[in-house]
């Protein structure tokens, strides 16, 4: 963790991205807005989970959030965080705003979610209706998220999604799915654990407790 001095009023924000020159851009920005202040870094998900699960947690407001980090990734952070600490609003700031991820951060207890793309004037804003209760997210990604209610998980993974899902639901292992599709295992763990996301999962059990649920295995 990297903890910034400030006695000034204000929102507590702290930042959990890999990449430090996002995190210094996001905390200019930030910092510009009256009433908010950053009060702590993180470069990946063990450590932003260390100092606001442990034992004397980090007092905080908003945890502006990215997905893909070094070690666990910010999902996993984001449900150990809502098990936890509920009371945290975090608002997740990802480029990788598919809906179907987007509703998957939603479940998991984000109050928010900002694609990497937006207008910076949107995290501002964003993190101002996550501290006040509400929920922050783009009008375009509130009606994706309303079109994808009306389809289970499954049918929206892609076609190479798909394929590896009937392979792992037949018993395959990645390097046996490496060698029937011809990738290599690494990408294949990859999908795999995309698909567990999508789906909502986050064991092979559960993901056959989702088959049968479904009807995809007898």
């Amino acid at each position: 963790m990297n903890p910034l001095p400030s006695a000034a009023p204000g929102l507590r924000v702290a930042l959990a991205d890999d990449h430090a020159i996002v995190r210094v851009g996001f905390r200019r920005l930030l910092e510009l807005e009256p009433g908010l202040r950053v009060v702590a870094e993180f470069g990946d998900a063990d450590s932003a989970e260390a100092a606001l699960l442990g034992a004397t947690p980090l007092a905080l407001d908003v945890l502006i959030l990215d997905l893909s980090m070094p070690g666990r990734n910010g999902l996993e952070l984001l449900r150990a965080l809502q098990a936890a600490r509920p009371e945290l609003r975090v608002l997740v700031v990802s480029m990788h705003d598919a809906p179907t991820m987007v509703a998957q951060c939603l479940r998991a207890g984000a109050a928010g979610f900002v694609p990497k793309s937006s207008d910076p004037q949107a995290v501002v804003d964003a993190v101002h209706s996550v501290a006040a209760g509400r929920r922050a997210l783009p009008a375009a990604l509130a009606q994706a998220l309303r079109a994808l209610d009306a389809q289970p998980a499954h049918e929206q993974l892609t076609a190479r999604e798909a394929e590896v899902l009937r392979h792992l639901l037949a018993g395959l292992g990645v390097d046996a799915i490496a060698r029937q599709m011809g990738l290599s295992e690494k990408t294949i763990s990859n999908y795999q654990t995309l698909v567990r996301q999508k789906l909502g999962v986050g064991s092979a059990h559960e993901l056959l407790h989702y088959a049968r649920e479904h009807g995809l295995i007898g």
